[in-house]
């Protein structure tokens, strides 16, 4: 078992579960959270609280991420008192979905101070997270790869995309506005079939038979909004951001995304109507609501 020990800072949701596969793996974690509620129940489990980002930063080489926004992210890494001010940190890796901008940014910023950084976004959820099942999605200097990579393998399979700062992002914002586009057209299909005195499950079994089959007909549908839980652990909030900065990045580019538009456009409202920290399975209740229909079971 390693005993390195590393930093890892935002330990919620997602940087949770990560810390804790940190643990079993058999090294040090020093972290920092706003939350004091999460910071307790890790240190509980064997991780060390440090009283800021700045003393994270000060105690080890490799200091871990995983942050809601891209303000947020710039504000820790290079912020007053933040990653940047650490006496020890060599290199940062990323986990958050902060998008390519965000990521250049930080990254130059740290690079002033000989700081390497590594996006590293990842997709599969709490549950992912979890069972260490996740798609890690790096991109890096490839020097800095056989650092980190070892690390990043507790979380899942890692994907090397390139070495240029905020390409793993693009990967990532990719990967979530096509999550949340299925979301949304999976909804309406499932409102018309539930108007036309279709049975909901019979409608998914045979959508997942066929060619239509996708992540929201597989687990969300089942799972979530056929039971009427609405609770698959990713906030309307986060995936609105997603694909803000998906269509932005786009947009860009020069690549037309007017689906994505569209996307964007139901999440805006989705997060209007039920708020941020919502579950982004309330798509499908949106859709309810605009249909006179409910989609259960």
């Amino acid at each position: 078992m390693s005993k390195e020990h590393l930093g890892f800072i935002g330990v919620g949701r997602m940087g949770g579960p990560m810390t804790e596969r940190l643990l079993a793996a058999g090294h040090r974690i020093t972290i920092f959270d706003t939350s004091r509620e999460t910071v307790e129940a890790l240190t509980a489990k064997g991780a060390v609280a440090a009283p800021s980002v700045e003393a994270v930063a000060s105690e080890v080489e490799i200091v871990l991420s995983s942050l809601p926004t891209p303000d947020i992210l710039q504000k820790v890494m290079l912020g007053e008192g933040g990653v940047i001010a650490g006496s020890k940190v060599r290199t940062v890796v990323d986990l958050s979905t902060s998008g390519p901008r965000a990521a250049g940014i930080v990254a130059r910023g740290l690079a002033e101070k000989g700081i390497g950084w590594v996006d590293a976004p990842v997709s599969g959820g709490v549950a992912g997270a979890k069972a260490g099942t996740l798609a890690v999605m790096v991109s890096c200097k490839r020097e800095i790869l056989p650092t980190v990579e070892g690390i990043l393998t507790n979380f899942g399979k890692v994907f090397f995309v390139g070495e240029q700062p905020g390409q793993g992002q693009v990967a990532k914002l990719g990967n979530n506005i096509l999550a949340a586009g299925v979301m949304v057209m999976s909804s309406e299909v499932m409102a018309m079939g539930m108007k036309a005195g279709l049975d909901p499950q019979t409608l998914i079994d045979i959508i997942n038979a066929g060619t239509g089959r996708n992540s929201a007909t597989q687990d969300k549908f089942p799972k979530q909004v056929l039971t009427g839980k609405f609770a698959h652990g990713f906030a309307v909030g986060l995936s609105y951001k997603d694909v803000r900065l998906c269509v932005d990045e786009a947009e860009a580019l020069g690549v037309p995304m007017v689906s994505g538009a569209v996307i964007r456009e139901v999440l805006a409202i989705t997060n209007a109507k039920y708020g941020p920290d919502s579950d982004f399975t309330n798509i499908a209740r949106l859709i309810e609501e605009w249909s006179g229909v409910e989609i259960r079971a």
